[in-house]
C-alpha cells in the first residue's frame, strides 16, 4: 500500500487544497477524497475523514489533522520536507491544532467554500478549541 493523504471530496475548499497538494507539493503519497477511499482497507472511519484529514503511512499510525500535513510535507521535496518538520515540532503542532480547528469549523467561508464544505453540527471538530 502507498502512503496515503485523506481528504473531504465533497468540500471545494478541501479539494481546492488537495488541488494545490497534487500540482505543488511533489510527492509519491495518493491524494484522495475519503469519499473515493476504501476506508476499511486504510484503516479509518468516516468519523475519522469528517473530522480531519489523514495521513495513512505505509507503516506506523495514522495521523490527523496537522499532524497530517505535517507527515505529507516530509513525504516531499526538500524544501518541503524542511516546512513538514518545523510544523511537525511539539510546540508549531501545539498552535497548528487550534489553528486547523478554526479552519475546518469555517471551511464554508473560506476562498472555494461552500455550504456544503460545512462540518455537520454534532461533528468534534465543531468544539472549540480547548
Amino acid at each position: 500500500m502507498n502512503e496515503t493523504f485523506v481528504y473531504d471530496g465533497d468540500c471545494a475548499f478541501c479539494t481546492m487544497c488537495a488541488r494545490f497538494i497534487e500540482r505543488r507539493i511533489h510527492t509519491g503519497a495518493t491524494v484522495i477524497p475519503w469519499q473515493f477511499a476504501d476506508l476499511d482497507a486504510l484503516g479509518l472511519t468516516r468519523a475519522q475523514c469528517v473530522e480531519a484529514v489523514q495521513w495513512v503511512p505505509t507503516t506506523g499510525p495514522t495521523s490527523a489533522g496537522p499532524v497530517a500535513i505535517a507527515d505529507l510535507l516530509r513525504s516531499s521535496g526538500p524544501v518541503w520536507r524542511l516546512a513538514g518538520r518545523v510544523l511537525g515540532l511539539r510546540p508549531v503542532i501545539a498552535l497548528a491544532w487550534p489553528a486547523y480547528r478554526w479552519v475546518a469549523r469555517n471551511r464554508h467561508r473560506l476562498p472555494g467554500g461552500t455550504a456544503a464544505c460545512a462540518i455537520p453540527a454534532d461533528s468534534p471538530a465543531r468544539r472549540p478549541a480547548a
